[in-house]
């Protein structure tokens, strides 16, 4: 993305810009909570993404720099998708739009418990999440 493809330099239309679709923060979603990794796991999600879109956000992904994609070691025909430090920065405002639908909209409890587990855990269980995801997708182990 050149600067000259963004609507305007607004801070808020800039980060919608990159992660401002439906699609593409349940793929941020389903790699930071679901531990989904592959293009087929990503396609199985519950709200069914069709396979142009999901290919299409996740080429976006990688080259915002949300994502990186590399041959998986374990099967030489698929890719594996990581996040990058910029994306695991992602995670305080993917808990805070959790948290704001957990207060106003009618959540699956199953589905809000990870968010509530984190409320509950204090101040420091978005940081303590963060370095879990640093740990499996910075660590250089796909």
């Amino acid at each position: 993305m050149t600067q000259t493809s963004f609507r305007s330099g607004c801070p808020i239309n800039l980060g919608l810009e990159v992660f401002g679709d439906k699609w593409t923060l349940l793929v941020i979603r389903d790699i930071m909570f679901a531990g989904k990794r592959h293009f087929r796991e990503f396609l199985a999600s519950d709200e069914g993404i069709s396979s142009n879109i999901l290919a299409d956000r996740l080429a976006m992904l990688v080259s915002a720099g949300i994502l990186t994609r590399a041959e998986d070691p374990g099967h030489k025909l698929k890719a594996i998708y990581s996040l990058t430090q910029k994306g695991i920065d992602l995670l305080p405002i993917i808990a805070q739009i959790s948290r704001w639908s957990r207060a106003y909209m009618p959540v699956d409890p199953a589905l809000a418990a990870t968010g509530e587990a984190r409320d509950r855990a204090g101040p420091g269980a978005i940081e303590a999440q963060m370095e879990a995801l640093r740990a499996i997708h910075l660590s250089g182990d796909a």
